[in-house]
């Protein structure tokens, strides 16, 4: 309110009073903006508070929708809701992996302690002939030498045997412990293919095989020269132990652009598909017989796989019409 105080020309003296609606109309504004700001401040906490709370029970209802299927044997569709597809789907992929590995831990827990089962068996055998033998040499001083050299001879071979069972032990742990740790450095693959050609001669000769290379001699890659010795090796190894008597292993090495590939052929048994399937996992052998030519610990393609897999390469096997060939892909850089 403003009181306004003046005289009438006649002389009379007049007080009026008025509304100061100036000042009126900023107060009411003001007090209409903080009244908004303040519902709007209220109305986004409560809201939060709401949300949050919402959020909150979906978590935990999926958590416990997700822990109920993964430990459960029930369908995803049987667990999660329509609106829930998307989780449902990928729960389902998830899970089927899961499985999937346990599943192949599970076949090489088996296969690892049947095999330690089959040495343990098979170390028996070689170690009481050598003893059986050696008694015999030393009880009988004046054996005849044929004899003698004879005796000698299979004492050799029994010793040679268990030293081969006592060094897959030492495969099985070695593989169990160590992690592949690769030193890499310019490697001419060329000269490591006919330097392990020419290695295996011997082997080769006893059974009537030979090795015939086709490859370039640019055939320079960066890798572990150790580590890919020991792909080839164990390759070779294996072409060798299942091929036929006096016939060929093909090894073909060509290089492109982009990679080196490798392809190791030989001539054997068809090997099923099925059984294919499985010739890189660990400790799986073709031969369950196990005998002397072909016995291992089943570990050589597995750790080729690994180490040419530590290389950005790729190691595949086909096995038709009595052909099995071995292909090894490494990238040029």
């Amino acid at each position: 309110m403003i009181e306004d105080q003046y005289t009438l020309p006649d002389g009379t003296w007049v007080e009026r009073t008025t509304f100061a609606w100036t000042d009126l109309k900023y107060f009411l504004l003001w007090t209409v903006i903080i009244t908004i700001i303040v519902v709007i401040i209220i109305v986004i906490v409560v809201a939060h508070f709401y949300a949050k709370k919402k959020v909150s029970k979906t978590i935990t209802s999926t958590s416990e929708m997700i822990h109920t299927y993964m430990n459960g044997s029930k369908e995803a569709t049987e667990v999660f809701p329509k609106q829930y597809s998307e989780i449902s789907a990928c729960m389902a992929q998830i899970k089927s992996t899961m499985q999937q590995h346990e599943h192949i831990l599970k076949e090489e827990g088996i296969r690892k302690n049947d095999l330690i089962t089959y040495l343990a068996h098979d170390l028996k055998t070689p170690l009481t002939s050598v003893i059986g033998y050696l008694s015999l040499l030393d009880e009988v001083p004046d054996m005849p030498q044929a004899q003698k050299e004879k005796y000698v001879h299979i004492t050799l071979d029994k010793a040679n045997r268990l030293e081969k069972l006592i060094n897959e032990f030492f495969e099985i742990t070695r593989y169990n412990l160590q992690q592949i740790i690769l030193e890499k450095e310019m490697v001419d693959l060329y000269y490591m293919l006919i330097q392990m050609s020419d290695e295996f001669y011997p082997i080769l000769a006893s059974h009537g095989n030979t090795i015939t290379l086709h490859a370039q001699e640019d055939l320079t890659v960066y890798a572990d020269p150790t580590k890919l010795a020991r792909v080839f090796n164990n390759i070779l190894k294996n072409a060798i132990a299942y091929s036929y008597p006096n016939t060929d292993i093909q090894i073909t090495a060509v290089k492109t652009e982009q990679e080196i590939r490798i392809s190791v052929c030989n001539h054997g048994k068809t090997i099923p598909q099925q059984r294919l399937e499985s010739i890189f996992e660990k400790f799986f052998r073709l031969d369950d017989a196990r005998t002397t030519n072909t016995g291992g610990a089943g570990l050589g393609l597995a750790i080729a796989k690994e180490i040419v897999t530590l290389h950005g390469g790729t190691i595949t096997a086909t096995s038709e019409n009595e052909l099995t060939t071995f292909c090894v892909t490494l990238p040029v850089s």
